[in-house]
């Protein structure tokens, strides 16, 4: 089947100046002549502009382009399947709008009219998290997807720190560590419980000052949040350890709180990768676990059996702290390893 330059424009959405103009530099000459000099494009020509429109959807340049098809056999199919990947990445883009766009409108039909602030701020966190997070982590992030309501939890529990911590109390006042309690349970909900997301967030927060502007947590709050919530667990390991013990845990519990979710986010992706507790990997992860547990338990091993004894009977001392089971006991095995080789 034979197409002229008019067919073939039609059929295939772009203009007969635009063939005209690939024929002319030789990107898609066609290979036969009508009797009367009209243009002729066969199967393999059309073939090739498929190719053409799809490396154009990538971005190339038309010399790029010109370049790429030039070498031997290049497979079509290929260049299929990355465009299936771009479709799916753009429905995907489209999809994490009409999301921010439903929050927005959510607020109108409240009787909340957004200010200007609101839809920019909103498209700004979009791009940010774009910068920070893959499509898949964003559907794993009910942070990002948001509903209204969450976001309003959100507001009165920012305001409600800021004011406690403008009013001068303690981190270690109850009410402080009461509000740091709902402040983690609203955040391990909203990163999914996966302390890869946990630790992409804090990222993003420490990175972008204008994130921190816009949502309201400067780092001092955050700081202050993590004081108040290490009081509590402060104040339960103060039953197991001697005056002497304890006042070294008080003064270093939490001086590197925002490395252990860095820690635990490798962690992670090493169990799901299929590591084995032996590994070199394995090891260096548990080196890591014990230079984060020495920096508030000290070198010696009685207090050390005295803090793990404490972990063990105190449920609340690992609450909010993004583990489960099965992180812990491939941790617990990479150190026995890590232990019996040292």
């Amino acid at each position: 089947m034979l197409l002229k330059t008019g067919e073939l424009a039609k059929k295939s959405g772009l203009t007969v100046r635009t063939l005209h103009h690939y024929d002319a530099i030789g990107l898609l000459t066609p290979s036969a002549r009508a009797d009367n000099g009209y243009r002729l494009y066969n199967r393999d020509d059309i073939a090739r502009l498929h190719r053409i429109q799809a490396l154009r959807g990538f971005g190339l340049s038309l010399a790029d382009i010109g370049a790429y098809l030039s070498q031997p056999d290049t497979p079509l199919a290929e260049l299929i399947a990355r465009q299936i990947v771009m479709l799916d990445h753009q429905i995907e883009k489209a999809a994490r709008l009409r999301d921010r766009l439903g929050n927005l409108r959510g607020m109108l039909i409240d009787g909340k009219e957004p200010e200007l602030a609101d839809w920019l701020n909103t498209l700004e966190l979009m791009t940010m998290f774009d910068r920070y997070f893959s499509p898949e982590e964003l559907d794993r992030l009910p942070m990002y997807r948001n509903t209204h309501t969450q976001s309003s939890e959100w507001t009165a529990l920012i305001a409600d720190a800021r004011a406690l911590m403008d009013a001068g109390v303690p981190a270690d006042d109850a009410r402080a560590r009461a509000l740091a309690d709902r402040w983690m349970t609203l955040l391990a909900r909203d990163t999914n419980d996966d302390p890869r997301l946990l630790s992409k967030l804090n990222r993003m927060h420490d990175n972008e000052p204008s994130m921190q502007a816009s949502i309201g947590i400067s780092p001092e709050l955050r700081d202050y949040v993590i004081r108040a919530f290490s009081a509590t667990k402060i104040a339960i390991y103060e039953r197991y350890l001697s005056p002497a013990e304890f006042r070294f845990l008080r003064e270093n519990y939490g001086r590197h709180a925002m490395a252990w979710p860095e820690l635990m986010a490798d962690v992670r992706d090493a169990i799901d990768e299929g590591t084995t507790p032996d590994s070199p990997r394995a090891q260096d992860l548990a080196r890591r676990w014990m230079a984060l547990f020495r920096s508030y338990a000290g070198d010696d091993r009685a207090t050390h059996a005295k803090i793990r004894h404490a972990l063990q009977n105190e449920p609340e001392l690992t609450r909010g702290s993004w583990t489960n089971e099965a992180l812990l006991g491939f941790m617990r095995d990479a150190m026995r390893r890590l232990e019996s080789t040292a």
